[in-house]
């Protein structure tokens, strides 16, 4: 299953967002409202949103092209990545990607919600500060 978010422009160049999504503790400002846990670990995070399981992730790898972030959860197979392109030296476009494994039934009940949450993690990355 993969799922896509739009393309947005960020005002910050590739090396300071790159140096951003490094940071375990800067998710927190990504997330959707209705977040009711969201704890850092040495290389990732988890979260817990109302009305969902808590997802642990791990942070994979971060360059100045991407930001990979993996499922901590052996049981849950997949991996978000923002996609970094430099438009200038001040400004980057960036794109949220989902590529997960899932069996039918699993992937009919997550399929919408993850678009959703693609969607807030893409409109906090382009107004973030």
């Amino acid at each position: 299953m993969n799922l896509e978010g739009r393309k947005i422009i960020v005002n910050k160049s590739s090396k300071e967002l790159s140096e951003i999504l490094k940071s375990p503790e800067n998710y927190k400002d990504f997330m959707p409202d209705g977040l009711q846990k969201f704890e850092t670990r040495d290389n990732g995070f988890k979260f817990g949103l109302q009305g969902m399981p808590e997802i642990a992730l791990k942070i994979d790898e971060v360059t100045e092209q991407k930001a990979v972030l993996k499922s901590a959860s052996s049981s849950l197979d997949f991996t978000l990545t923002a996609a970094l392109n430099p438009v200038n030296d001040t400004q980057t476009e960036v794109q949220m990607l989902f590529e997960g494994k899932f069996n039918p039934f699993i992937k009919m009940m997550v399929e919408k919600p993850l678009q959703n949450f693609i969607n807030t993690l893409t409109d906090k990355i382009e107004v973030y500060k």
